[in-house]
């Protein structure tokens, strides 16, 4: 019976390899929305080099489908962003530790110890599309009454909250039990 036990066990514990195929489908994901960017911010290079031959009023109209388009390809870059961290972490947390991860300069943001971490890198990641995807949003935005623009400061003032409540939670109080908690493994990793 000892022997099916340690069989079953062993199956049990290499179904954690089917997270291969999430790692593997971001990862593809993350590479194709880079390219689709990437290409963007090309070809906006290639329009913006007629902009002084411009008139005043195509100028303005050009600016603001710029600044737009700016926008989106900073939201297309860190959405290929949160799909590589995501990959990343949930191939740390369910195959292996990335051994360079561990040497490079990039590990304090890219290395995951548990999922509290992951949850927090994507969700200041994402954070981040929220405030830029209010932005765009804002560019087009007209004000036909003072309800408008009341709406539109209550938006601001709830994006600075979000933004001061993360930073807070990282540098407060949720970054002090983090950073005890990396020098008790550190001590405890230094006796073995």
């Amino acid at each position: 019976m000892r022997w099916l036990e340690r069989i079953f066990e062993g199956f049990l514990w290499n179904s954690r390899l089917v997270v291969l195929v999430a790692v593997l489908a971001s990862l593809a994901v993350a590479f194709a929305i880079f390219y689709m960017a990437s290409v963007d911010a090309v070809t906006l290079v290639g329009h913006v080099l007629d902009y002084a031959h411009l008139e005043t009023a195509a100028r303005e109209e050009m600016l603001k489908k710029t600044i737009a388009h700016v926008v989106a390809i900073i939201d297309g870059y860190l959405l290929a962003m949160v799909l590589l961290i995501f990959s990343l972490g949930i191939y740390e947390l369910f195959i292996s530790r990335i051994d360079q991860a561990d040497d490079s300069t990039a590990s304090r943001i890219l290395s995951i110890r548990n999922l509290d971490d992951l949850k927090n890198r994507l969700a200041k990641v994402i954070l981040m599309i929220l405030v830029v995807n209010f932005f765009e949003h804002s560019i087009d935005m007209t004000f036909d009454n003072p309800a408008d623009i009341l709406s539109f400061a209550g938006g601001i003032a709830l994006i600075g909250l979000a933004l001061y409540l993360s930073h807070a939670a990282e540098h407060g109080h949720g970054g002090k039990a983090h950073g005890t908690a990396d020098k008790r493994r550190q001590v405890r990793d230094e006796a073995h």
